[in-house]
């Protein structure tokens, strides 16, 4: 059978160096967008994360392109620094297999290395918006042999207000460029910009039954605002992700977060756009290589962000929208692998799950933590109640006796978050039980006295006599005096006795 690359007409270069990284197949978006771009056609693609859009405009850019001339032939913009470093280091690979030379240009690194590096004379330029506009209003960028401008994750670099820095881009380009648009979403900024930019421009769109990969488990939990750290440990112990991408809306809550779960245990770090570019690319370094288990940011210092094999995604907020959702869902369960997301809400916010769920058509259910395993709150109320009970006393001996998870002995006191509350709630239900139980049983005994004939051979002097009584020949009253005698003083004892006299 054909190799379906060498169909599509990629270079046997590239495709030995697809086959050593074990791609074989091409992904649909890769299929529709490669013969195009290869042709010079202007391309605004969409596809969901996780399909291989950066290959699907690479390949044919890097074999277009003429190894041998000095000028800049391509210019790649992402909306974030971490992402242009991924793109620039697949760049590297495939174009070493051509001979291209690779150059990034991004903000927070030293802009003096950058033009040092120039002199290299790059024919692929990957950057972010605003460090390559300022390198054009400082004449330092030649544009006269540009062929191709690529915008990935365009949706987000037009959301970003970066629409001023690209459009000066355009403007500097010669008209004869290539201008091809990638994204997972389609705003209307980049509707309108293919209409003032592109030249009778092919419009690609992969729509698969879910926006979110069909690979990807979905559900929500749900707690008060004060829990969800707590709701987050116990999550994370429960499914032992070897690592995890945990999403918050607001920076001013990263310090936090990173704090509470380091007291639990997690070696955790934080990705977030107020920090240096050495800073973040050390941090995701050490994320990749397995070094730290956590990884806390947001939105924008993650978009669009590659780490393979990352099994799970917690949304510690939920996403401000579903476009936002299906980004954070992205990172995990690429290209056909498994993945897991989790969502942390409260109950104010359930609605944004049921909001979700029919946008994007997914399936997005409730669970509940019980036992060590995730259930349906049916099921759980379908649960027998002598299943119930025996249920709270194992956890009860659960709780006085924890068993250490992934190698670290939990703190007692923080063991079991709300099932604690669970089993409070159960002792306390057993103990007033047990109250009414026994407050029957003396009933029972008080109505069995007073019935006729009940009370014989009773022990209360006012009872009858007893057997011992009955041998020692004592009157009635004798019993009655020596009852009120007894712990009396001598002085009343003596007094009492001379008045029976």
């Amino acid at each position: 059978m054909d190799n379906k690359w060498k169909q599509l007409g990629i270079a046997d270069a590239l495709i030995a160096r697809l086959a050593e990284n074990g791609i074989t197949e091409p992904t649909a978006v890769q299929e529709q967008a490669l013969p195009l771009l290869l042709a010079g056609k202007d391309v605004s693609a969409g596809s969901q994360t996780g399909t291989g859009k950066t290959l699907a405009y690479l390949l044919p850019l890097l074999q277009r392109m003429d190894a041998a001339s000095p000028a800049i032939q391509t210019i790649v913009l992402s909306p974030t620094q971490e992402l242009a470093m991924q793109i620039y280091r697949v760049a590297e690979q495939y174009g070493e297999s051509l001979g291209i030379r690779v150059q990034q240009l991004i903000g927070g690194a030293a802009l003096k290395r950058q033009l040092e590096k120039m002199k290299q004379h790059p024919q692929l330029i990957v950057g972010t918006p605003g460090r390559i506009h300022e390198l054009l209003k400082m004449r330092k960028l030649k544009l006269s042999g540009l062929q191709s401008i690529v915008i990935d994750e365009a949706d987000q670099v037009f959301q970003l207000g970066s629409v001023r820095e690209v459009e000066a881009l355009f403007a500097a380009a010669p008209r004869s460029r290539q201008i091809a648009f990638f994204s997972a979403t389609y705003p209307q900024a980049m509707a309108e910009l293919e209409r003032k930019w592109m030249n009778d421009f092919v419009r690609i769109d992969i729509t698969p039954k879910s926006r979110v990969s069909e690979t990807i488990k979905q559900f929500y939990l749900v707690c008060d605002k004060r829990e969800k750290t707590d709701t987050a440990r116990r999550i994370l112990r429960l499914l032992e992700p070897s690592s995890a991408l945990l999403f918050l809306n607001d920076t001013d809550q990263i310090a936090n977060w990173e704090a509470k779960l380091s007291y639990e245990g997690f070696t955790v770090e934080t990705l977030y756009g107020d920090a240096d570019k050495q800073r973040r690319a050390a941090t995701l370094a050490r994320f990749r290589d397995g070094r730290c288990q956590l990884l806390l940011a947001t939105d924008v210092a993650a978009r669009g962000l590659d780490i393979e094999g990352l099994p799970l995604v917690v949304n510690l907020d939920p996403p401000i929208d579903a476009d936002h959702y299906v980004h954070r869902a992205g990172r995990t369960g690429r290209m056909g692998r498994p993945g897991t997301v989790v969502n942390i809400v409260t109950p104010q916010e359930i609605f944004i799950m049921d909001k979700f769920r029919k946008q994007l058509g997914i399936e997005l259910p409730e669970q509940v933590m019980y036992k060590g395993e995730l259930h349906s709150p049916d099921s759980l109320r379908r649960r027998p109640a002598s299943a119930s009970s025996s249920a709270g006393k194992r956890r009860t001996a659960t709780a006085a006796h924890p068993e250490p998870q992934n190698g670290k002995k939990d703190r007692p006191q923080q063991q079991y978050g709300r099932d604690e509350k669970e089993v409070t709630v159960h002792g306390a239900a057993q103990r007033e039980a047990a109250a009414r139980g026994a407050r029957s049983h003396k009933g029972a005994q008080s109505a069995a006295q007073s019935r006729p004939g009940a009370g014989a051979g009773a022990a209360h002097p006012s009872r009858g006599k007893t057997k011992a009584d009955e041998r020692s020949g004592k009157s009635k009253a004798q019993r009655e005096r020596e009852r009120k005698d007894k712990g009396a003083p001598k002085w009343l004892k003596a007094k009492r006795s001379g008045g029976d006299k």
